[in-house]
């Protein structure tokens, strides 16, 4: 193998040797979330006309999981290098910034389309899913892993400790998350937080790919691919400036 692919390589071992946690205890608290809000609200909302609230909430459990894993693997490779001091040894190798984008993002992308489809295949035995545009559902699903996962590298690139990388991910990804929609459709909110979840690119990802399994959306699918095709270009050329620079990688 080439450089970058043994990195990827490595990188990909690194979560799959524990992939009890990284992996199953992922699609356990997925599941929960559907139990619980599945029982709780079966009877009490409906979103679209033909779709049980309980396979609503199937694709956006799916996708929640898929990004909040996807930021989680590269990020917390990062920190854990710098913390363990094992960094030294990727900096004294003639991979380029490229390299390490490729292998760190994709080894994300890689987790979590894993957890994704985890989490949607146990969960397709509680409700009834149809597949209306499968493109949608696998762009959105490799996009939406690929943006995290950026944006993972970029706080891992950013963070010298462990409490820092968890305020980041505390503090902007979790609301970020919860707020996008997966257990609700904008339309139930007021004028004013509907006009504010429209800010968050984390509805369209979450819209988007909700999208291919119904066939209806909020917005519109294209704008959401619009939408998150450019906040990973955003992403993307940050992480790899940061990356060409060296920042916080040669101090």
């Amino acid at each position: 193998m080439t450089g970058w692919q043994t990195l990827l390589y490595k990188e990909i071992l690194r979560f799959w040797k524990v992939a009890f946690q990284t992996i199953a205890g992922p699609v356990l608290t997925a599941m929960l979330y559907l139990l619980i809000f599945g029982h709780a609200l079966e009877d009490h909302v409906k979103v679209y006309d033909q779709v049980s609230y309980t396979a609503f909430l199937v694709p956006g459990l799916a996708m929640m999981s898929l990004l909040q894993n996807a930021f989680a693997n590269s990020s917390s490779s990062l920190i854990m290098s710098k913390v363990m001091g094992n960094l030294v040894f990727l900096l004294l190798t003639p991979l380029s910034y490229w390299h390490w984008f490729v292998a760190y993002v994709g080894a994300a992308v890689v987790r979590g389309l894993v957890v994704g489809a985890g989490v949607f295949v146990i969960s397709a035995l509680f409700a009834s899913i149809s597949f209306e545009q499968p493109f949608f559902i696998l762009a959105f699903a490799v996009m939406g892993a690929a943006l995290m996962g950026t944006l993972g590298l970029i706080a891992g690139l950013w963070a010298e400790k462990f409490d820092q990388l968890a305020a980041f991910q505390n503090f902007v990804v979790m609301p970020m998350t919860f707020l996008s929609g997966v257990f609700y459709s904008i339309h139930s909110l007021p004028a004013f937080w509907q006009t504010v979840s429209h800010f968050n690119p984390f509805f369209y990802m979450i819209d988007g790919f909700r999208f291919g399994f119904f066939g209806v959306s909020d917005v519109s699918p294209w704008l959401s691919m619009s939408v998150v095709g450019a906040s990973l270009l955003a992403v993307s050329v940050l992480a790899l400036s940061l990356l060409r620079s060296g920042y916080k990688l040669r101090s």
